[in-house]
């Protein structure tokens, strides 16, 4: 007999951030990626970059190919200018979201615009499909304004970037391949947050701010940095400590495919990703 389904999702694995740095020397908290959180299938990878001492993060994020997967920017202060070997270019504001299907592959860069001031933001990299890893390169790009921003009682708000809430909002980002939501939620102290998640969907919170008890509320005050993953059930419960709490939630449809990951590159064999350092030496990339 199969055991019924728990409505709330549980606390399967609570992991901290790790330090680390990226592109040319910027600072960061890697979130997942590290070796005791390597995947969340979809979801490769994400970086918690925060800083207001600008030698941390003026050097940027230089010319750089990537192949196979998406890359997520949120900038939560500050600006990230970006350009691409196709000529795509622009700046990406506090508050807006750059969603970019790297596809069959291109070059970009990502760079600091201010030279003083909080920079604070954070990347996420998903996976793509076997379907669509060889796909045309496209961008989804949302300034602050664009983004909803669902109010609920207590003042508990939740922007809301990709996928729908349970209210109604629709996010601006259409994410098909992987299903993906992701808000960013902000909770008073002693607030809750309750929202269904669809039961076959991978799903964690990253807490970066303030106190967080997850679940059914018997569990202990988590603090952050760091990535909660969430394991089987409907709906995802939380209720900020007496500081109040900010944390994005992430969901999205897992592949079940396999993964080859080389560098900036994410494929489904080892051949696939050497044929990509060979196309992006031969400039067959971009």
């Amino acid at each position: 007999m199969t055991a019924a389904v728990p409505a709330i999702r549980p606390v399967i694995a609570s992991v901290e951030g790790m330090p680390t740095s990226d592109g040319a020397g910027v600072n960061m908290t890697r979130m997942l990626g590290t070796p005791l959180l390597r995947t969340l299938d979809p979801f490769l990878m994400l970086d918690l970059f925060g800083s207001d001492e600008p030698t941390d993060y003026l050097a940027g994020f230089p010319d750089h190919p990537h192949r196979g997967f998406e890359t997520v920017t949120y900038m939560l202060a500050g600006r990230m200018r970006h350009a691409d070997s196709r000529g795509h270019g622009g700046v990406i504001e506090t508050g807006g979201v750059q969603w970019m299907t790297a596809g069959r592959g291109l070059i970009h860069s990502e760079m600091p615009e201010q030279t003083e001031g909080l920079m604070k933001g954070f990347q996420l990299w998903i996976n793509l499909p076997a379907r669509l890893k060889m796909s045309e390169p496209r961008y989804q790009e949302f300034p602050a304004p664009q983004i909803p921003v669902e109010s609920r009682d207590g003042g508990v708000t939740v922007v809301v970037i990709a996928g729908d809430t349970a209210r109604g909002t629709a996010g601006p980002v259409r994410a098909e391949a992987t299903d993906a939501r992701y808000f960013d939620v902000t909770l008073p102290a002693g607030q809750s947050f309750d929202e269904p998640v669809p039961s076959g969907h991978t799903a964690c919170l990253v807490l970066f701010e303030g106190a967080l008890r997850v679940g059914d509320g018997a569990g202990e005050e988590l603090t952050g940095p760091r990535v909660i993953v969430l394991g089987a059930g409907e709906r995802i419960a939380a209720t900020a400590g007496a500081q109040g709490a900010r944390f994005l939630l992430l969901a999205g449809s897992p592949l079940g495919e396999p993964i080859a990951w080389g560098g900036p590159f994410v494929m489904n064999t080892r051949e696939e990703v050497m044929q990509a350092f060979r196309d992006y030496e031969e400039g067959r990339i971009g």
